[in-house]
């Protein structure tokens, strides 16, 4: 039989969606607030010359610079004030995350509930000033040193590039906060997904127009086509699914009856990492591209442009080094995000039990070993996800963006943002029966 929340579920209508204003409220800040975003993706960075800039951008185009470029919505090609976007901000947050495993201090913080989030918080953004400004500063260096980017090149260059960029970042990580706050869905994560998504009208345009120049066949556009689909469909498969531990609660006395024992579910996702180790090892393999691209080939040294060869699109060493950089973070990123010693505690101290298995260390070992075997199954998920753009581009030739890092954001972002909508909707409905109920009791 369907439980009550799967009965309100059932009855969602646009009638229960017009229904609920405060829904409709969140999703038009929301929506108003990702404008804002593009907006400035579009207004430029002063001292900049845009046609020498542009000539640089194609040529270090095929390294992090477009892997960046994609997540920001085309605001570094166009050098605008958003160009470092909020990857800052990202990174800030894996460090101080990495940095909880290691000092006690920010553990002890972690454990302290809401009072101990805001102040990781409040470090995390100091965190995000800090690499933002690293990052502003050696991109206003790097732009000086091509001669012809620069109108105006000095210390006065490199202060306002640093005080706009950084500026650009910490406004997207307000706008992020005020997005989850007052909107609908995580809003950094928003702010990535409307990033790639406004690109994917022109990484079609130009797939269909190499079709069209016959550069590419037909038969390849169509199969790229199908396989996204089939990928798309895929990861929501995977991203659903759950292994579930079933979790015992004894019997209890409360007063002068005895209650009977409940049992419930402890789920583990199979991705657990989620599209955090496709970033970090993309970004780590595409570094010496990168260096090669902007040095123009009369600075880069012998071993970087041998290594840049072997990495390049489509090579073995690549696809070996990328499927390897993805399994490793895959595991390294659970361990730190997920800790079975401190849920088998939380169960113990709650009187849960897993059938079978002792409480306490044995537990969490219990624990750990499940959670390792399904993460095999996670980075090989992930490993195939993204590695079949890179077979694409082997075989055909085919720049096709829109790759297996960007439909996992684009996928699971949407997954999450539909159901707090349902959540929304769902809570929308509660509050109706229970007015409801209050007037019959009155009439009464």
């Amino acid at each position: 039989m369907a439980s009550a929340a799967e009965q309100l579920a059932s009855n969602f209508s646009l009638k229960a969606f017009g229904k609920a204003e405060e829904l409709k409220k969140r999703i038009w800040f929301t929506l108003g607030a990702l404008l804002v975003y593009r907006l400035g993706t579009y207004i430029p960075m002063p001292g900049i010359e845009p046609q020498a800039f542009a000539a640089a951008f194609d040529q270090a185009a095929q390294g992090v610079v477009g892997l960046f470029n994609m997540f920001t919505g085309g605001a570094v090609e166009r050098m605008a004030v958003f160009a470092l976007g909020i990857m800052p901000y990202i990174t800030a947050s894996i460090i101080i995350q990495l940095m909880t495993t290691v000092s006690p201090k920010l553990e002890q913080l972690k454990k302290e509930g809401e009072a101990g989030r805001k102040v990781i918080n409040q470090y995390t953004r100091y965190g995000t000033v800090f690499l933002a400004a690293i990052q502003a500063y050696g991109i206003s260096v790097g732009l000086e040193s091509s001669g012809t980017i620069v109108t105006d090149p000095g210390w006065f260059f490199r202060l306002t590039t640093v005080i706009t960029l950084v500026g650009g970042t910490m406004f997207l990580m307000w706008l992020g906060e005020q997005i989850t706050a007052r909107g609908v869905g995580n809003g950094i994560s928003l702010i990535i997904f409307a990033g790639i998504v406004a690109e994917l009208p022109r990484a079609l345009a130009q797939t269909l127009e190499l079709g069209r120049q016959g550069a590419i066949g037909t038969g390849i556009i169509l199969t790229i086509i199908i396989l996204a689909i089939v990928v798309i469909a895929f990861i929501v498969f995977v991203e659903r699914a759950q292994r579930r531990l079933l979790i015992q609660y004894p019997k209890r006395q409360v007063g002068n009856r005895m209650t009977q024992g409940e049992s419930s579910h402890l789920p583990l996702k199979l991705n657990t990492a989620g599209v955090i180790p496709p970033i970090f090892a993309s970004s780590l393999l595409l570094l010496p591209a990168t260096l090669a691209g902007f040095s123009d080939g009369t600075e880069a040294t012998g071993w970087i442009t041998t290594l840049t060869a072997l990495l390049g699109h489509g090579q073995p060493a690549y696809m070996l080094l990328y499927a390897a950089g993805i399994i490793f973070f895959a595991f390294f990123y659970t361990a730190i995000v997920f800790n079975p010693a401190d849920t088998a505690d939380n169960l113990r101290k709650h009187g849960g039990f897993i059938p079978g298995i002792r409480p306490g260390e044995r537990t969490a070992n219990y624990i750990d070993f499940v959670l390792t075997r399904i993460t095999v199954a996670g980075a090989a998920y992930l490993t195939i996800v993204c590695l079949i753009p890179e077979f694409l581009i082997s075989y055909s030739g085919v720049p096709f963006y829109f790759g297996g890092t960007s439909l996992l954001i684009v996928v699971s972002v949407t997954m999450d943002t539909v159901q707090q909508v349902q959540g929304h909707l769902l809570a929308h409905q509660y509050e109706g029966l229970v007015k409801k109920s209050k007037l019959r009791g009155k009439r009464r």
